[in-house]
């Protein structure tokens, strides 16, 4: 869903990627948030992605989990403390991508048995597991103070271990995939060059 497009893309203006971390059961992963961000910047060079920790750091601790803004209209609240004002205006952050969601195993077949012994060590036997990985973003506009876009991508894999002496694990680039997907739309979004 795309509710105001941008027209030119970012241009010297930063956008700032970070995973929800307000669910008790579950985080986004910040190797998935690192991994959007680094397709954001290989698909189009001049957007300046800031990264997640960083952008956290400066803004101790208006962004931690129990103080981060859950709605646009919160960061009209943000903006009224002028550290952040500040700090938001030196980082020139147009905007904020909150991604929710994470990458989980689904089930898990099989067995394998190892052992050692005089001859040597080897292991025998058939494993498989899946994986389902479901991430949503949504895109704030830092300039107007409201969501402007929403993105989804969500993929499924089933990965192998055969071990016949030696284990050899075929894994589903499950959150990989979710990542190129998500980063895509994102770029479609942001930069003026897709």
């Amino acid at each position: 869903m795309v509710f105001n497009e941008p027209t030119e893309g970012v241009g010297d203006a930063s956008v700032v990627i970070l995973g929800r971390r307000h669910a008790s059961d579950y985080e986004t992963e910040p190797d998935f948030i690192q991994c959007v961000g680094k397709h954001i910047q290989r698909g189009d060079s001049s957007i300046n992605v800031i990264g997640e920790l960083e952008f956290l750091n400066s803004l101790y601790p208006w962004f931690e989990p129990r103080t981060a803004p859950l709605r646009p209209a919160d960061l009209d609240r943000l903006m009224t403390q002028p550290p952040v004002a500040e700090r938001l205006a030196s980082l020139q952050t147009e905007y904020l991508i909150w991604v929710d969601g994470s990458t989980v195993q689904t089930n898990s077949a099989g067995s394998m048995t190892c052992g050692v012994g005089p001859g040597g060590a080897g292991c025998f036997g058939f494993g498989t597991w899946g994986n389902d990985s479901t991430y949503e973003a949504t895109i704030w506009d830092f300039t107007d103070r409201a969501e402007v876009g929403r993105v989804n991508t969500s993929a499924s894999g089933q990965s192998y271990m055969p071990a016949v002496v030696v284990p050899i694990p075929i894994i589903a680039p499950v959150q990989g995939t979710a990542c190129d997907g998500l980063g895509d739309q994102l770029l479609k979004f942001l930069s003026s060059e897709h």
